[in-house]
């Protein structure tokens, strides 16, 4: 896949969740990641785009997003969360375009009112993110996430890749 070089993802921060102080082994452990994904793809989603593609029937756009949890070179955690934007005719009228996009962020929909809120439902991602800690034993232990987001070849953009790693976290797990 190339990358695009126009697209990054920015602000990743991995923060453990505020009511989680000892972590037993053995016990999960509850992470909050988030991050933004601007540039290119961001300033391109807009009503002209949409109603440019839409005419030429490129009607959903996907993101998929890896999440790799990692201590150390030890794999705590893999997931992968998508986001999927579909392009309709509206006939709304509290919309001054007539093509808009629909959201769906892991499965849950949602209609946006603003082109702004269009894009932060697509591009900033919060996830909360549970890892299980019997794999790292007793101890200190260093903790980050590598995201890798991907999407395909539309009329308004090429097919991508962009990566990014997050801050570090210390982690005391007791026995």
């Amino acid at each position: 896949m190339s990358g695009d070089k126009l697209s990054t993802i920015t602000h990743v921060l991995l923060t453990r969740t505020a009511n989680q102080n000892e972590v037993n082994l053995g016990r999960p452990l509850t992470l909050d990641l988030s991050f933004r994904i601007d540039g290119h793809i961001r300033h391109v989603f807009n009503p002209r785009i949409w109603e440019s593609a839409y005419n030429k029937h490129d009607t959903v756009f996907r993101i998929s997003i890896v999440v790799t949890v990692k201590a150390g070179k030890t794999k705590l955690l893999l997931t992968k969360l998508t986001r999927r934007a579909a392009l309709f005719w509206t006939r709304n009228p509290k919309i001054s375009s007539r093509i808009w996009v629909y959201i769906t962020s892991d499965d849950t929909p949602c209609y946006p009112n603003s082109v702004e809120e269009a894009r932060s439902l697509l591009f900033n991602i919060e996830k909360r993110i549970q890892v299980d800690t019997s794999n790292l034993g007793a101890g200190n232990h260093l903790l980050c996430a590598q995201v890798n987001v991907f999407w395909g070849r539309h009329h308004y953009t090429e097919r991508s890749e962009i990566k990014a790693v997050s801050n570090m976290i210390k982690v005391d797990i007791e026995d």
